[in-house]
């Protein structure tokens, strides 16, 4: 049974890519850290730091996923994929499996706590000073992220499935529609995620993507 993706790798890479870090990063602790950060400040300061930070993580990601897979063997490349995707599939369904009913508002809390440290000793009267804060708190926080992982794990598979450009204009907008969404709606938004069933869906399209992976390794 065939499961392509697409017939066109930028494509399958646009689409996938958008679809997994908008499931991904909805209801993640960057995704509240924007909109606590939009309350507090004025909105499009913070989209431009939040935003940046993520670009500059998708870029090091993407280094770090296209590195990994320049390293090996192009027939070993298929199968790192599809064994990242499906384990990393399998834990996200574990993950929301095990995962309480207010692990949404946990995030925020963390999220608050990171932003009440960092504002405690000074006070921000400047658009730079704003911007700068939202991307350094973004930038940490999304470092080992699942959202980070997800690209990593993406990149690693082989050119035939998906393609660079396509990964990182889905990427990209994928972050830039979720950050958006965080500054301009996100009391609404924060009130009506559901993390457990965001992760059951992440789990599942990883799913998809690790089938696909070991479709191309077995030929």
């Amino acid at each position: 049974m065939s499961i392509p993706l697409s017939s066109d790798p930028s494509l399958a890479a646009f689409g996938s890519s958008l679809t997994a870090i908008t499931l991904a990063e909805l209801g993640d602790k960057t995704f509240f850290m924007a909109l606590i950060l939009a309350v507090r400040h004025r909105a499009r300061w913070v989209f431009l730091g939040a935003f940046a930070a993520l670009t500059a993580v998708t870029l090091i990601s993407l280094a770090l996923g296209y590195g990994l897979r320049e390293l090996l063997p192009p027939t070993v490349v298929p199968w790192l994929a599809a064994a990242l995707f499906l384990g990393f599939g399998i834990k996200l369904l574990i993950d929301a499996q095990g995962m309480a009913p207010d692990a949404a508002s946990e995030e925020a809390e963390e999220a608050e706590e990171a932003i009440n440290a960092a504002e405690t000793s000074r006070s921000l009267n400047t658009a730079w000073a704003v911007i700068w804060e939202a991307f350094v708190l973004v930038f940490v926080a999304e470092l080992g992220d699942r959202t980070q992982f997800t690209t990593i794990f993406m990149a690693t598979a082989p050119a035939q499935v998906f393609s660079f450009t396509g990964l990182l204009a889905g990427t990209l907008l994928g972050h830039a529609l979720v950050t958006w969404l965080a500054v301009g709606a996100g009391k609404w938004m924060g009130q009506r995620v559901n993390e457990r069933l965001l992760y059951r869906l992440s789990g599942g399209l990883f799913l998809v993507f690790g089938l696909a992976a070991l479709q191309q390794a077995l030929g």
